[in-house]
């Protein structure tokens, strides 16, 4: 009998000490134009929220029955491992709610049911706590459907962020580097090698973010991260664009409009950009908007249509793939975004089913290991603009979460050697 009691104990330590990483479940090819935003609305991927601001989730079902939907909301810790709190500690009201407000599409070729949601609601009041949370999307017979992350920051820190070139003269012109330091007035950071955490993102893709850098040190309570190649990012180049808001014009994008059971829009051919010169291009840092011309509520009359894409390369793959990338699916790349050889074309060739919008996109190598490589056919160059955002975590000894004391933000326009 005692050595089951310690088979037991033995086995749940090791559960803990072997906690999975919370991954985002990925939506049925059904589940479309899923939007999950702040306040500001410009993120539509995995937003930054401060405590008691409000959040709004988005999402088409194309097969359009009307079908039930139910959320959960979840808290992590700073590396996406569950945590011990239970739900009322972290939530004010209910989860496991049914999502009663849709709409049906209206005067679309593709039916398809538009649902919302915004937290705080009558049944849910919002979050108590900062930190990392997932909202979590269920159908009528409580299997998930998809997930999705978010992070809520207390305002506790101030980040100051100042952007760099890299000292590595080999990167010098391909690189951007994010030091910055971190000012706590209010709330002493005791011994922040141990408490302290951050996260670094570029264009707020979680995909490519870089943590598990401690301060190089601290004066007074300001802590100090002025790395190299630590906190380095490629560079990358503007994203490229489509809008197809008018669904039977062509458009400086747009070389053809065709309509068979959807419309069909095909795209100019795009070419490889990374042995050219760099050329700034206004983008949105591969967000998307929705919208729809002249329709007065796009969410709902906005058309799904075939976006056809073409890209000219000559350079050898290795076994590698290529694929369209971007925040209209949270940076995934599966069968839907992959770009095949057509040897008649000489072309890489695919197509994707989007809602009428503004939407940016690059286009990535897949290689056989299965890394990304975002700058093979865009090429990485110093002067892109790109947004970063740090996110300041810290648990004090003897906490139970990780809270989100503070987030800077910075933009590549005020780039300095």
């Amino acid at each position: 009998m005692k050595n089951c009691f310690i088979f037991l104990f033995l086995s749940i330590l090791s559960l803990k000490l072997t906690a999975q990483v919370a991954e985002e479940t990925l939506p049925p090819n059904y589940i479309r134009s899923i939007q999950l935003s702040g306040n500001s609305h410009t993120n539509n991927a995995n937003p930054i929220l401060q405590l008691g601001q409000r959040l709004t989730l988005k999402f088409d079902d194309i097969i359009g029955d009307e079908a039930d939907y139910y959320y959960t909301i979840e808290h992590y810790n700073y590396d996406w491992t569950p945590n011990q709190l239970a739900k009322s500690e972290y939530l004010i009201g209910f989860d496991d709610i049914r999502i009663f407000n849709y709409l049906n599409s209206f005067n679309t070729l593709q039916p398809f049911s538009h649902y919302e949601l915004r937290i705080p609601n009558e049944d849910t009041g919002g979050v108590k706590l900062s930190g990392n949370y997932m909202i979590k999307i269920f159908n009528g017979e409580k299997e998930l459907v998809f997930s999705r992350k978010f992070m809520v920051y207390e305002n506790m820190a101030r980040v100051r962020i100042n952007l760099r070139r890299s000292r590595n003269l080999e990167f010098i012109d391909e690189k951007q580097v994010v030091n910055f330091t971190v000012e706590s007035p209010d709330l002493l950071l005791k011994n922040p090698d141990n408490t302290v955490n951050v996260f670094i993102m570029q264009n707020h893709n979680m995909k490519t973010a870089i943590k598990n850098i401690n301060p190089q040190y601290n004066i007074g309570n300001e802590l100090v991260y002025r790395y190299d190649s630590e906190t380095a990012f490629w560079g990358g180049n503007e994203y490229i664009q489509f809008d197809n808001k008018e669904l039977r014009a062509t458009t400086a994008n747009i070389s053809s409009v065709a309509l068979n059971e959807l419309y069909h829009h095909y795209l100019f051919p795009d070419r490889t950009r990374a042995n050219e010169p760099y050329t700034y291009n206004p983008d949105i840092n591969g967000q998307f908007l929705i919208r729809s011309l002249p329709a007065e509520n796009p969410s709902i009359e906005a058309e799904y249509v075939w976006v056809h894409f073409k890209l000219q390369n000559y350079s050898e793959l290795n076994g590698g793939e290529v694929h369209i990338y971007g925040a209209f699916n949270n940076f995934i790349l599966d069968e839907s975004t992959r770009l095949n050889y057509n040897e008649n074309s000489d072309l890489y060739e695919s197509a994707r089913l989007f809602k009428q919008g503004f939407y940016n996109y690059k286009y990535v190598l897949k290689r056989a290991d299965g890394t990304i490589d975002e700058g093979f056919f865009s090429g990485n160059f110093d002067e892109t603009e790109n947004s970063y955002q740090v996110l300041i975590y810290y648990r004090s000894l003897g906490a139970r979460y990780d809270r989100l004391i503070g987030v800077g933000t910075a933009n590549s326009t005020t780039i300095t050697n």
